[in-house]
């Protein structure tokens, strides 16, 4: 049995992932979508940037024959070569053939099997951050080379973007690597299946996202309910609340004592599966409690304005660059939506656009500003910084921005796998004229347009933008409809001044 570094990666971020990397029918796998070829290609120049000043050295072996790939990897560590480029290292151990290859080998003064000098591992990674993952590869590198070489390395290397050499603390590292190492190959020797489960965070680009997300969406597993983490479905497991039935049906003292819950999370997690239970939008608990008078609750203010603006950013974060700023202006009294693509064709126009932005904001002084989460406001704080923007015209602006994901969050509970703006916006009718459009296929565009100068790169994310402008308009319609009648319609304590319209 092979462990590659690859698969111990992937065991990290889900041992599910290692499991069908290894077994599963690969005809259920995902092609790669563009953004992660995107990924791919930016990780192979970045490595190409940082080799481009050593000169190295790399075996010759036809790719997935590990064994000629150790034995050529062996004869330039004998000579001596002074770097080796993505070498070959096998060892045994236990009837497990571990397989590592670091990005590069470098030879350093020490003592080996080979004689006074010594290789050490480092690990290219596009990344900002030493991520842990990273570590601990880094690590079952220094084990295997160890194992190669008859000696271990007192350090290790992770070679980052921007924040360069890291050296990774292998007295820590190690104990932590051959634990989960010992999990790993654990879980592949069983070969038993691991339970599905979705965490959008860490299998949006899995090439095993479909296959999975299908099983789970059958079952109506818990991991597709907001605010079920792993941490939290390993404790309703051992309560044996396992369905959506079950945990609707629970009361939520029941879950208040346990690891990772409380009160506020135990009373939303059984309101979550309630909601999804019955496929209708309930009262958030506190705004519920407090129409029959249980407890106070402050409403988040959802001003309806004769203009009204909707704000929506495009960026690239490897180039910290925004590249479009999007705004919808709806004016209720002239009954028009005009929408505004701030757009900066290139890098170098980001200045011309956020200079677009101040005008563009400041032509609707009253205008309450709508956005969903809070990265609008931070960019606008971060470009007024980094532009010199004068205080006076940034801080005003600030006070008129309102972040929609809050109000729904704190308002409503709705049967949605995720209160991310394209769960709910389709949830209220809602639908965007590229149905696969996404914040990171908008990057690749832009990087497509920057390279080739094809127009229609930039004209996807103009459709893809304004779409986000108008779901985030819609979703606020639907809120404030929503919240005006259900609070009337109950015993009257909130009035509708009280919940911020206009009257």
């Amino acid at each position: 049995m092979f462990i590659t570094a690859d698969l111990l990666l992937n065991y990290q971020r889900c041992s599910r992932r290692a499991f069908l990397d290894r077994y599963g029918d690969v005809e259920q796998k995902d092609p790669p979508n563009d953004y992660l070829l995107k990924l791919i290609q930016d990780s192979a120049e970045n490595r190409r940037q940082v080799l481009s000043s050593h000169e190295h050295r790399e075996p010759r072996y036809q790719s997935g024959d590990w064994q000629k790939g150790a034995e050529e990897t062996l004869k330039l560590m004998r000579e001596g070569v002074e770097r080796i480029y993505q070498p070959v290292l096998l060892a045994e151990e236990a009837g497990v053939t571990l397989v590592a290859n670091p990005d590069l080998l470098e030879k350093q003064p020490g003592q080996s099997i080979f004689g006074d000098w010594i290789y050490v591992p480092s690990e290219i990674k596009l990344s900002k951050r030493p991520k842990q993952e990273y570590q601990i590869v880094v690590a079952y590198f220094a084990k295997v080379l160890a194992a190669v070489q008859g000696a271990w390395v007192e350090e290790a290397w992770l070679i980052l973007k921007e924040r360069g050499a890291f050296s990774v603390d292998l007295w820590e590292t190690v104990p932590r690597m051959e634990a989960i190492l010992a999990n790993c190959i654990q879980t592949i020797a069983q070969q038993h299946e691991p339970e599905v489960f979705i965490s959008r965070s860490r299998c949006s680009l899995c090439h095993w996202f479909s296959h999975c997300y299908a099983i789970a969406k059958s079952e109506q597993h818990l991991s597709l309910l907001p605010g079920v983490t792993q941490p939290r479905y390993v404790q309703l497991q051992a309560l044996n609340l396992t369905t959506l039935e079950a945990l609707a049906e629970t009361p939520p003292a029941r879950l208040e004592p346990l690891p990772g819950f409380g009160s506020e999370t135990a009373h939303k997690i059984v309101r979550q599966a309630r909601s999804t239970l019955q496929d209708t939008a309930l009262l958030g608990e506190s705004l519920a409690a407090h129409t029959v008078g249980k407890r106070p609750f402050r409403m988040p203010t959802i001003p309806t304005a004769a203009i009204e603006l909707y704000f929506d950013i495009e960026a690239e974060p490897s180039l910290n660059l925004v590249y479009l700023h999007g705004i919808l202006v709806v004016d209720r009294i002239s009954q028009t939506e005009t929408f505004h693509a701030l757009l900066a064709e290139t890098p170098e126009e980001e200045s011309i656009a956020w200079q677009k932005l101040i005008d563009l904001l400041w032509a609707y002084p009253n205008a309450p500003i709508f956005h969903f989460c809070p990265y609008e406001v931070q960019t606008v704080e971060r470009l007024g910084k980094l532009f010199e923007t004068p205080e006076e015209l940034i801080r005003p602006l600030l006070a008129r921005f309102i972040d929609l994901h809050d109000c729904v969050t704190q308002t409503v509970t709705l049967p949605v796998e995720s209160y991310a703006l394209k769960h709910i916006a389709r949830w209220v009718g809602f639908d965007w004229r590229d149905s696969s459009a996404n914040g990171a296929q908008s990057i690749y565009w832009y990087a497509q347009w920057l390279t080739t100068g094809d127009r229609s790169y930039l004209e996807s994310i103009l459709i893809y933008n304004e779409d986000d402008c108008r779901a985030t308009y819609q979703v606020k319609e639907w809120l404030v409809n929503f919240l005006n009648h259900a609070t009337t319609s109950c015993s009257g304590t909130i009035t509708h001044n009280e919940l911020g319209y206009a009257v």
